[in-house]
């Protein structure tokens, strides 16, 4: 029986923010950035992860400026970005604020021209022809032979480098079920032990929930996607809730979003796949067990798809339409306690003649009910009397209910309520 490790205690009831440096600011730098962290505060944000600050790979670089993801060093910094010193004080500042840092790991693979590549050729996996590959279709990197333990030593050292140089306070790890499990269990043990630490893993693998605090809900994301083309029904989106609610352990939270970088970048803006859902699903994200994430740019929001491999910066408005619903949700998770609680929410079965998902979270006394419109139809819902104890108000207009009143007005298109107490 392995160990089973604890979630940090601020992760709970929080929130993730993905930074995307290349692209948040004409100048793309980590001080550039930093002008930002006052607002990003006051809308509720409280993790920040940076996507990969390592320098990128010149040999079979895509693009101008290459993908984040082709790591040249595991210790330096990306030039493009600035330098340490650079990211020590955002981090520093970053802190004074009252935000955690997480930073985007990649140790899978490298780019073609890392460091290791010469200094340690045996880290690699070779073909027939003793040739460095890549086996996952990524033609910029190569794979990493996690059968040699001095791999896995320096591996873990550099990932301390960062803990010990920067102070950052966890890790988002990247494809992490192509890495394989014993690994991260070995490195979470070793780095735990100077700092406790969050663990984000980008995968649907439940089998990897041994090691990490959060994961990615793929599947989930794929599902609303097919959804709004019709290819899935509601009762698919339940199983998959079912599934997570009853294969997950309690204390592991699933990452929810409608968009990152990939999705962005490869599949469209959150508005071109979910259209008029994208704020629905987003309530759903900041409201159901689990953590949202969020892309940088959603507050705005950003309904363009921003360029991988090349600068390509986010074209900011001076108003920033979704700060207020955005800051409005974050404010609910941290102050009520269902929010935070590690209790399943509970389905709500409604009488209505449009798909509507509906359910409940509580915390002893406390209780607050979160109704979406699933349908570009106007629908009425009633609820079951039985889950509505008190009065109830919507947190965006505050309409209410009540055990003596619990038909809600009639919901426009892809409408959505959060009703408190």
């Amino acid at each position: 029986m392995y160990k089973r490790f604890t979630p940090v205690d601020w992760i709970s009831g929080s929130n993730i923010y993905e930074i995307n440096v290349r692209q948040y600011t004409p100048e793309g730098t980590f001080n550039a950035f930093a002008g930002h962290l006052p607002r990003l505060r006051d809308m509720g944000i409280e993790v920040l992860w940076f996507m990969p600050i390592t320098p990128i790979s010149k040999a079979v670089r895509q693009g101008s400026l290459g993908s984040y993801y082709a790591c040249s060093d595991y210790t330096a910094i990306n030039p493009e970005f600035g330098t340490l010193n650079d990211f020590k004080k955002t981090v520093q500042k970053a802190h004074e604020l009252g935000f955690k840092v997480i930073i985007d790991w990649v140790a899978n693979h490298t780019g073609w021209d890392h460091v290791w590549t010469k200094t340690h050729p045996e880290y690699y996996k070779r073909n027939e022809a003793g040739e460095f590959y890549d086996s996952n279709g990524w033609h910029d990197v190569i794979d990493l032979n996690f059968y040699d333990h001095h791999l896995r030593r320096d591996m873990i050292a550099a990932m301390k480098f960062w803990i010990e140089k920067c102070g950052i306070d966890g890790f988002r790890c990247d494809m992490a079920h192509l890495v394989p499990l014993d690994f991260w269990r070995q490195a979470r043990t070793e780095l735990d032990a100077i700092k406790p630490l969050y663990w984000l893993a980008e995968t649907d693998d439940l089998t990897y929930l041994e090691v990490f605090d959060s994961w990615y809900t793929w599947r989930w994301m794929s599902a609303t996607e097919k959804y709004m083309k019709l290819e899935k029904t509601m009762a698919d989106l339940l199983h998959i809730l079912d599934i997570y609610t009853h294969q997950v352990p309690p204390h592991v939270l699933p990452a929810w979003f409608t968009t990152n970088h990939d999705e962005n970048s490869w599949n469209g803006t959150e508005y071109e796949k979910y259209g008029g859902a994208a704020k629905t699903l987003a309530v759903f994200s900041c409201t159901y067990k689990g953590l949202p994430l969020i892309y940088s740019g959603q507050e705005m929001p950003n309904r363009k798809r921003l360029k991988f491999f090349d600068k390509d910066p986010i074209e900011w408005s001076r108003h920033l339409e979704l700060h207020e619903f955005y800051q409005t949700l974050l404010r609910l998770r941290r102050q009520h306690p269902a929010l935070q609680s590690a209790e399943a929410p509970e389905i709500i079965s409604v009488a209505a003649d449009e798909p509507v998902l509906a359910f409940t979270r509580r915390s002893g006394d406390r209780q607050l009910i979160v109704v979406l419109n699933l349908s570009p139809n106007e629908v009425i819902v009633k609820l079951p009397s039985q889950y509505v104890k008190n009065e109830l108000k919507d947190i965006f207009d505050g309409t209410k209910i009540s055990p003596s009143s619990s038909v809600i007005p009639p919901l426009k298109s892809w409408d959505y309520k959060v009703f408190v107490d």
